[in-house]
C-alpha cells in the first residue's frame, strides 16, 4: 500500500517519521495492537495454550520500526557486536545455519573420536520475559545514545493490547 503512494505522500510520511524521531514522542495510537489468536498446527482448539497470539499494529508504526531496526542491525553488524553464532533476526541467516554448524561439529568429534557436548533449550515466551532495562543499558554501554534508546523505550512502554472481535473458523 505504501509503495503505491505518491512521492509527495511518501515525503510527508518521512517528515512525520523525522518529527517523531526529533521530538522523541511516540504516537499513543501506535501503542495499540489488536491481538488475534492463531491455532498452532495440529493442536487442540479447546486449549488456550495452543494458540499463537499475533499482534496487528499500525502500518506506519511497522514501517518506522523496520527502518530503525535496519539501521541498528547495520551498525551492529559493521562493528561486529553480534555473535557469529547468532542467526536469528539477521539478514541471510537462519536456524539452518546453526543446525549445519552442529552437524559439522558432531561429524568432527566423531572422526577425531572426541566427545561433544551440546546444550539446547527453548525459551518459552522469550519476548514476554525479555529484560527491557537490560537491553537499553547494553545499548548505552556500547555507545548508542540520544534518540535510539529513547525510541526503543517509547516503543516498548505502555502497550495496549485489544482482543479481536473477529470470529474464527477452525
Amino acid at each position: 500500500m505504501l509503495t503505491h503512494l505518491t512521492e509527495t505522500s511518501q515525503h510527508n510520511i518521512l517528515k512525520l517519521f523525522n518529527r517523531i524521531w526529533k521530538e522523541k514522542k511516540f504516537p499513543s495510537l501506535w501503542r495499540r495492537a489488536v491481538v488475534i489468536p492463531i491455532l498452532k498446527p495440529g493442536k487442540d482448539a479447546k486449549s488456550p495454550n495452543n494458540y499463537r497470539p499475533i499482534a496487528l499494529t499500525s502500518v506506519l508504526c511497522n514501517l518506522l520500526e523496520r527502518m530503525v531496526n535496519s539501521r541498528l542491525v547495520h551498525v551492529l553488524e559493521k562493528k561486529k557486536w553480534l555473535s557469529p553464532f547468532q542467526s536469528g533476526f539477521r539478514f541471510g541467516r537462519g536456524t539452518v545455519d546453526n543446525i549445519l554448524l552442529l552437524e559439522n561439529s558432531i561429524r568432527e568429534a566423531f572422526i577425531s573420536k572426541k566427545h561433544l557436548v551440546s546444550i539446547l533449550f527453548d525459551m518459552e515466551k522469550a519476548y514476554d520475559k525479555t529484560w527491557r532495562y537490560g537491553i537499553l543499558k547494553d545499548l548505552y554501554g556500547i555507545g548508542f545514545k540520544d534518540n535510539l534508546p529513547i525510541f526503543i523505550q517509547n516503543f516498548l512502554k505502555d502497550k495496549v493490547l485489544q482482543a479481536s472481535h473477529w470470529k474464527y473458523f477452525i
